[in-house]
């Protein structure tokens, strides 16, 4: 396996600790005015870093152009930990600036990654549509 998915599911499995504690301790302060943040940890870092390292470990040719494969890593794990952040700063402080950028980072990382998955579609159909243009033998 490529160092690629383990980073994606490193990253991932990291706000998964992270936002199971934070629900953990929001359950035993039963205090839960921050539980979008304790959401998004677990939404765009657990589940949707998880899912993409999982699709590049499906389709290991979407690595082909390594340069786009870890410029889609860095916007995307490095929102997912940033956003949740900028959530709290938003809460407690009234400052949302932060929360604002670090959401279009993250709709950055996923264009790319929508991006990069319809570019293999496109590049599949043409491969099939070749092969079924050959000669049977």
């Amino acid at each position: 396996m490529s160092r690629l998915p383990l980073l994606f599911l490193a990253t991932a499995a990291l706000c998964l600790v992270i936002g199971v504690a934070m629900g953990i301790a929001m359950g035993i302060a039963h205090d839960f005015h921050l539980a979008p943040v304790h959401a998004h940890l677990n939404l765009l870092g657990w589940t949707s870093l998880a899912l993409m390292g999982l699709t590049y470990r499906a389709w290991p040719v979407l690595e082909a152009n390594r340069v786009a494969a870890y410029a889609q890593y860095g916007l995307s794990a490095g929102s997912a930990v940033v956003f949740p952040a900028g959530i709290y700063l938003s809460i407690e402080h009234q400052q949302p600036m932060l929360a604002i950028l670090a959401a279009m980072v993250w709709f950055a990382g996923a264009l790319l990654f929508l991006a990069r998955l319809v570019l293999l579609m496109l590049g599949r159909r043409a491969t099939e549509a070749e092969s079924a243009l050959l000669p049977a033998e």
